[in-house]
């Protein structure tokens, strides 16, 4: 290491020590040329400035995939069908109710409704499944409808998303989901994903859900295409939204999940477990105005995801009663509820359930969970 590298390395730490606000070159730095060890101490610091105590908080939960018809075609994607494809589906609203009555019965807060880019259902028809929720599942929050979705809609229902968001907010949706983040460069989307939204419809959707009162969680997919710059421009861009609009509640980055998908012939060396601890401390240290920063165990495993509270993370996010789009590309790690509280308590923390706003719910006793 030359002495020059060194001293900007140096420098980097003693701002991220010291709480300041590390520019994109200070994280690009970090990102690439920091040590390990030492960007786990500094965003485990960072994260007790944020959240202080010893509680690491996760969301009892279901996804519920209501179409896995699509018409956006993502090279990373295992999970979607074209229209007219034998194994398309569109669940109905029973079938939806169903599965969140065995998510009442764990005591779930929280249905994340996301499916594929359907070219034919209309308005009406998600209005009504939130309404259908909404009335018969009041305490499950409807934590729906990722900016691409959202972007999708407005094009198929000639609609300006603002209206789309008022009418969803009023039928009950009350949060929105961070998928179809990817990386938010335009140079990358044009090669994972061309036909999704851009990264200015990603964030003027996110925005517009802001200023009306909505909540959101922020994502990363990374590991495929990107640069390492590249990453930091998106968390940079993340960080200049929450500075206006104030409505992130968390961010999860999560590794590009090479089976099964056609990228793979793109990505030769997935990126693994160092690139992920690197990779989300780093968020820690950069994402200064964002509170929360939730484990990737859906990907990682739980173990990984237990070391990632050693580097920033201070939620594991969902129980993921049910995934099935990381699942269709080969990962399909699973936490039900006591599984959950072992794990957190394994790593040295106190389990506490939350809401999806982060609001810690009083202690339940789970079946199986050792004391």
């Amino acid at each position: 290491m030359t002495a020059t590298l060194a001293s900007a390395l140096d420098a980097a730490y003693d701002k991220a020590a010291a709480g300041e606000r590390l520019s994109v070159e200070d994280a690009v730095l970090l990102l690439g040329k920091g040590d390990l060890l030492t960007l786990g101490s500094l965003a485990k610091a960072a994260r007790e400035r944020h959240n202080p105590g010893n509680v690491v908080t996760y969301i009892v939960d279901r996804n519920v995939n209501y179409t896995n018809v699509c018409v956006t075609y993502c090279s990373f994607c295992a999970f979607y069908r074209p229209p007219g494809h034998e194994e398309g589906y569109v669940q109905t609203f029973e079938q939806v109710a169903a599965r969140l009555e065995e998510l009442r019965a764990q005591d779930g807060r929280q249905v994340l409704l996301q499916g594929g880019h359907h070219p034919d259902l209309p308005i009406g028809w998600y209005e009504g499944m939130l309404r259908s929720i909404k009335a018969r599942f009041p305490e499950i929050n409807i934590h729906g409808f990722s900016p691409p979705e959202i972007t999708h809609f407005a094009e198929i229902w000639k609609l300006p998303v603002a209206e789309i968001v008022a009418r969803f907010k009023a039928a009950g949706l009350r949060s929105i989901p961070g998928g179809g983040g990817e990386i938010l460069v335009d140079r990358v989307r044009k090669i994972i994903a061309p036909m999704k939204a851009t990264s200015d419809e990603w964030l003027a959707v996110m925005g517009e859900a802001h200023r009306q009162g909505l909540t959101s969680s922020a994502t990363m997919m990374y590991g495929h295409v990107e640069t390492l710059a590249e990453r930091v421009e998106h968390m940079d861009r993340i960080r200049r939204q929450q500075d206006e609009t104030k409505g992130f509640t968390a961010f999860i980055c999560w590794s590009y999940q090479n089976p099964n998908t056609n990228l793979l012939r793109k990505v030769k060396d997935p990126a693994g477990a160092h690139d992920y601890l690197r990779t989300v401390a780093v968020a820690r240290l950069f994402l200064d105005n964002v509170r929360h920063v939730q484990s990737s165990w859906v990907t990682q495993g739980p173990k990984i995801g237990q070391l990632a509270l050693e580097f920033g993370c201070d939620d594991m996010g969902g129980t993921m009663m049910e995934e099935n789009v990381v699942s269709a590309a080969g990962t399909t790690f699973q936490l039900p509820p006591d599984e959950m509280e072992r794990t957190i308590r394994d790593a040295g923390y106190e389990p506490r359930r939350r809401t999806t706003f982060y609001e810690v719910l009083p202690p339940v006793t789970v079946p199986g969970a050792r004391p």
